[in-house]
């Protein structure tokens, strides 16, 4: 089969890197490289990566890591993944059969949530329906993009001038050239940790960041103050770099 390449973004994530990695190494693909694009991790986040045999490059903000990752990337499929995710078993062989069969693009697909808190399966179940429903004419997928490598660098690939929602700009700008198709079938699951401090707080500020983007476009001010990770750190480090 074709060569798939997973590109993914990390700052500090030695607690959850090597359970992603894990449940990459179960997946039943043969041709397949693993690149992590690391923003200067002060733990074990690098040596972890080598360790589980990725290729490492510098990263920064996620859409930026993104890009830096699909520059080295050998597959004709990109895989966009989040380090706090973790993949179920054959969950690529089924993801990409579809993919193929559909002849797409493009794609995102379901997420769930680990833990048993009701609230998680009511966000997994409008995450799921939204994205659906929105499919043909606003269409999203975030965490787990798969993308075929000409689309990422027909579009030039993640705007990196955007603060918030840039896996949303970047599937709806590809949409337009690609062929899109959330599968709703498939599921990857990701860990509870932006959740565990407020799952009410985080899906207003989905709804309203939506809203915005909606309305006025992509998100390029600190509007929503959203600390993906240590955000803030990132970015005073990459003005710092600018500066030197």
């Amino acid at each position: 089969g074709e060569m798939i390449s997973i590109v993914i973004p990390t700052l500090n994530e030695e607690l959850y890197l090597p359970k992603v990695l894990s449940s990459i190494k179960k997946q039943r693909i043969k041709n397949l490289e693993i690149i992590v694009a690391d923003a200067n991790s002060k733990d074990g986040t690098v040596i972890i990566a080598k360790s589980f045999g990725c290729k490492v490059v510098q990263g920064g903000m996620p859409g930026r890591g993104r890009n830096e990752g699909a520059k080295i990337a050998k597959g004709e499929i990109l895989i966009f993944l989040d380090a706090d995710a973790i993949l179920p078993p054959k969950f690529l062989e089924r993801f990409l059969r579809e993919f193929e069969r559909k002849r797409l693009d493009l794609a995102g697909c379901s997420m769930k949530i680990h833990g048993k808190k009701k609230i998680y399966r009511l966000f997994e179940k409008l995450y799921t329906l939204y994205f659906k429903s929105t499919e043909k004419f606003y269409p999203h997928a975030t965490n787990c993009i798969v993308v075929k490598k000409w689309l990422h660098e027909a579009i030039g690939g993640f705007d990196e001038t955007i603060k918030l929602g840039e896996d949303f700009a970047y599937i709806q700008t590809a949409a337009k050239k690609g062929k899109f198709g959330f599968l709703a079938g498939h599921s990857f699951s990701v860990s509870p940790r932006r959740a565990e401090n407020d799952m009410k707080k985080i899906i207003v500020q989905y709804l309203l960041a939506e809203i915005y983007m909606i309305l006025v476009g992509p998100i390029r001010s600190d509007i929503f103050k959203y600390r993906f990770d240590h955000l803030s750190k990132i970015r005073d480090s990459q003005s710092s770099d600018a500066k030197s």
